[in-house]
């Protein structure tokens, strides 16, 4: 059973660390990870690890059985993040004062990978990312343009970026991201040579800005909203019975396409979906003594699948970061709050429209179980379970989706 390394070590890698020396600054903190009774104390000031001393204002506790899964090279899911560990392994416990956690989320997560690193026999330095390097991402070549889209009497200029050509793909990004998410299936030849993907970003997203006088942080989407303005940008743009993909909120609003919507699409492919996601909205990505900045990716940091390449990863972290003030958190309120299509799923016509569901195996917010769970509830909807890949299966690792994806490209154009 591979376990922690020593405390003296583990403490000197970290006070070394390029990473936790670059986050180094006004601020100090004390905490522990504690694993069948024994404790390690991080003590940091003025954001420099300085000893083993001091009260931990928190402690990330689990037994050893769960900490040396989380150890492995490649663990396996619920196993690989803090946050993973957190909503789905119960034997997993952050106690302590949690505002000090939240606040501190991405110190205690390095601080885990340099005990990660070290457990597992390698040599100093720790990498900045500890995830498998894929030789670099893929520069696409896009054009992109503004779309009005005018919905409730308000006109939202949409940014919108296009690769390919072909039968038009409609990419809809993620929770408090953007379109950037698409560039890696914009860079595959395989998928741009016989299709258009055309991603947009919603308002208060990525280069689409909030409308003219709107309060900052009033963001908050919900189910009709969402599909209005989809709708409303598929007729702008121009698209004419799109392939509709989407994942996590944006997986979500691709069933009620299907529902609403059927014969405005050629097919619909929705990852990472359920008909209702519980708990996942948070308090701390809106609070005023929580940098969103920090704390955000943090939150969605374990959503992908611990095989991703670190370029991708490190990018959906960076997207993230970037996010207006509550646009992750308006988002949310949808995602898994508004949303709730357990009594309209069952009614979806799938020979009106294709409808496809594809979901990692690494998502532990919305997990292969619910999203088969669902399926189960459409007749003729097809239901893949995704190996290797997490909750931003497009953005995370697109060459191994385009190997999920490609095949029913390849059917609806059939």
């Amino acid at each position: 059973m591979t376990v922690f390394p020593n405390a003296a070590a583990w403490r000197e890698a970290c006070a070394g660390d390029a990473v936790l020396t670059t986050w180094a600054g006004p601020w100090n903190a004390c905490f522990a990870i504690a694993c069948d009774g024994e404790t390690t104390v991080f003590t940091l000031v003025e954001g420099r690890v300085t000893g083993g001393t001091g009260t931990p204002a928190f402690t990330l506790s689990a037994p050893a059985a769960i900490w040396s899964k989380f150890l492995e090279p490649v663990p396996p899911r619920h196993h690989h993040g803090i946050f993973a560990m957190m909503y789905r392994l119960p034997e997993f416990a952050i106690q302590g004062d949690q505002l000090a956690f939240m606040q501190h989320a991405h110190v205690a997560r390095r601080v885990l990978e340099i005990g990660k690193w070290l457990a597992l026999g390698k040599q100093l330095p720790v990498p900045v990312s500890l995830h498998p390097r894929a030789g670099g991402r893929a520069v696409p070549a896009v054009t992109g343009r503004y779309v009005p889209v005018t919905v409730r009497g308000v006109t939202y200029q949409i940014y919108s970026e296009s690769a390919g050509s072909g039968r038009d793909v409609l990419c809809m990004h993620t929770a408090g991201a953007d379109g950037r998410q698409f560039h890696g299936l914009m860079a595959d030849p395989r998928i741009t040579d016989g299709h258009r993907l055309v991603s947009f970003d919603l308002p208060w997203h990525g280069k689409s800005p909030p409308p003219e006088g709107a309060i900052q942080g009033s963001w908050r989407l919900n189910t009709d909203l969402y599909v209005e303005l989809i709708m409303g940008f598929v007729a702008a743009a121009g698209l004419e019975k799109p392939i509709a993909l989407g994942a996590s909120m944006s997986g979500e609003i691709c069933l009620e396409l299907a529902y609403r919507h059927p014969e405005a699409f050629t097919g619909i492919v929705a990852c990472e979906a359920c008909d209702k996601i519980e708990q996942r909205q948070t308090v701390w990505a809106a609070h005023p003594h929580v940098n969103q900045a920090q704390f955000v990716p943090e939150w969605i940091r374990a959503l992908s699948a611990p095989q991703s390449p670190a370029e991708y990863v490190e990018q959906i972290a960076w997207h993230y970061g970037q996010g207006g003030p509550q646009v992750f958190f308006g988002d949310i309120a949808f995602y898994s709050g508004d949303w709730d299509a357990r009594e309209r799923v069952g009614r979806i016509d799938t020979n009106r429209c294709r409808l496809f569901m594809l979901t990692g195996e690494y998502d532990y917010s919305c997990t292969v179980e619910l999203s088969e769970a669902t399926a189960a509830k459409i007749p003729g909807v097809r239901f893949q379970a995704m190996k290797g890949i997490g909750h931003f299966p497009f953005a995370e690792n697109p060459k191994l989706f385009a190997e999920y994806l490609l095949p029913i490209l390849a059917e609806l154009k059939g």
